[in-house]
């Protein structure tokens, strides 16, 4: 039985050098190849990061009105305030507004001038207007506040211990002059 071991060995030892050629020739083929690859690789391009789509910047103040805070106060263009009657019980103060080029009206404070656009505050020298859920500022003209000595407002100092700090501070009541 060693016989037929030894006989497999002899013809196995007679391939293996040819089998070794091959193994390095192969070799030598993929050193070469990665070699060459490297030589005449192309210059790398530089990467630059994809532009960054710029994010829409979201006023949070806008929902304010919704959890029961004051939202951002817009100044209205359409509207001209050209009085103020303000009184010491916020609902008996007046303003006289005109809007969209229309003559001049007096409303109270909590009542509609449009549809859909009421009198919120009504203060010495200006008047918050709700149009649609919107405040809106309408200020009173320099020539009528100079008119009636509010051309510079004096500061308002608040009492040591006020009782409720989210109610506006009196304002005094303004004379309503004519044009």
């Amino acid at each position: 039985m060693n016989l037929p071991l030894t006989k497999k060995l002899e013809r196995q030892s007679k391939r293996l050098p040819e089998f070794l050629s091959l193994l390095l020739f192969m070799l030598l083929c993929a050193c070469t190849a990665y070699w060459v690859m490297q030589l005449i690789k192309p210059p790398l391009r530089a990467v630059t990061a994809p532009p960054q789509a710029e994010q829409a910047q979201v006023d949070v103040s806008l929902a304010a009105g919704l959890f029961g805070g004051r939202g951002t106060v817009t100044v209205a263009s359409n509207y001209q305030l050209l009085g103020v009657v303000a009184a010491k019980k916020d609902e008996d103060s007046v303003a006289i507004l005109s809007a969209d080029g229309k003559p001049a009206q007096a409303v109270r404070q909590g009542k509609e001038l449009l549809p859909g656009t009421s009198i919120k505050e009504v203060h010495a020298t200006y008047v918050l207007l709700s149009e649609g859920g919107v405040l809106k500022r309408v200020m009173l003209p320099e020539d009528v506040r100079s008119k009636s000595g509010m051309a510079s407002p004096a500061p308002i100092l608040a009492p040591a211990a006020a009782p409720n700090q989210d109610l506006p501070p009196e304002q005094p009541a303004v004379p309503v002059q004519d044009k």
